[in-house]
């Protein structure tokens, strides 16, 4: 029933995306458009919504595989350093490729998010941390480095407003012609639900998992080129979207329980339903003008997150 519910929600939250804005739309005039509605519809209203519903899947589905990987509820690719590291790969093709396709950029964006992500997994294993508190501490620590670094070269190249105004979360901009990548992440949340069970063992611990069968290491790569790519692809489509794949994991697996396969396709509708909701809020908030639907996603998800870690303290 509570199923039932999320996607019931998803899809009048969907709806009501595509009528609210500066431009109305009155729905009741859905069948008798005239042009300029028509080409509002189709050329950013659809691209915004279909944009936010595969975005906040991803992003959710990530968090989901890095808390299976890490043995961890508090991380996720915004607390690992995964997306500061892809913002450094998106940094050094503006740098040494500025006429570059979005393709090109993604795929240097994957490079250096995946190396990031492996990297903070060794570091992870090398420190064994005891406290489960510490290792999103320890992520978000490692990616402020990458990320003091990344804002160092931008200011002394003179990138900085260009690479803080596009990797900021934003859907404002989303049209059709300029965010076809993100359907990409189709295919790898995907091939995400087919290695779910895989996945879920690898989250017992190496031990276990080896005795069960289980060929460790090779599922640790797949699970991490999943939220690399797909971290790298939402990156340079639509920007960063802070803590949704910390919140959305732990509220679902409190109703649903850790088996992945149960809850990968649960965790992508929460995250859509929840994404679409922070950016209608972003457009009504101050109306007729829009602000950032990162900024909206940190409010509530920096919230979300300090309950969440009070609650694992007090334990």
């Amino acid at each position: 029933m509570k199923k039932g519910i999320l996607l019931i929600g998803l899809m009048i939250a969907a709806v009501s995306s595509l009528f609210i804005g500066v431009h109305s739309i009155p729905i009741t005039d859905l069948f008798h458009l005239n042009v300029q509605q028509e080409f509002i519809l189709w050329q950013t209203r659809i691209p915004r919504t279909v944009s936010l519903m595969i975005a906040g899947a991803t992003a959710s589905v990530s968090g989901l595989i890095m808390q299976h990987l890490t043995q961890n509820k508090f991380v996720s690719p915004t607390t690992v350093g995964t997306m500061d590291s892809a913002r450094l790969g998106i940094l050094v093709t503006m740098l040494y490729f500025p006429t570059a396709s979005i393709l090109t950029r993604s795929v240097v964006a994957f490079i250096f998010a995946l190396t990031g992500t492996l990297l903070f997994m060794w570091l992870l294993q090398k420190m064994s941390l005891k406290n489960p508190i510490m290792v999103p501490l320890l992520g978000i620590m490692f990616g402020n480095v990458i990320g003091s670094f990344v804002t160092f070269i931008a200011y002394k190249k003179q990138l900085i407003q260009n690479i803080s105004t596009w990797l900021e979360g934003n859907f404002a901009t989303v049209t059709k012609g300029d965010y076809e990548l993100i359907y990409l992440s189709v295919p790898l949340l995907i091939v995400a639900y087919l290695y779910a069970y895989p996945l879920t063992v690898s989250g017992l611990g190496e031990d276990l998992a080896i005795n069960l069968g289980l060929n460790y290491r090779l599922v640790q790569l797949i699970g991490m080129t999943i939220v690399a790519l797909a971290s790298s692809v939402t990156l340079v489509t639509v920007g960063t979207l802070p803590f949704l794949g910390i919140i959305i994991p732990n509220i679902i697996s409190v109703y649903y329980g850790d088996q992945m396969k149960e809850t990968l396709a649960i965790t992508a509708v929460a995250g859509s339903l929840f994404l679409i909701l922070c950016d209608i809020i972003a457009r009504v908030v101050i109306f007729p003008y829009e602000v950032s639907v990162s900024l909206i996603v940190s409010i509530l998800g920096s919230l979300i997150f300090i309950y969440l870690l009070w609650k694992g303290v007090n334990k």
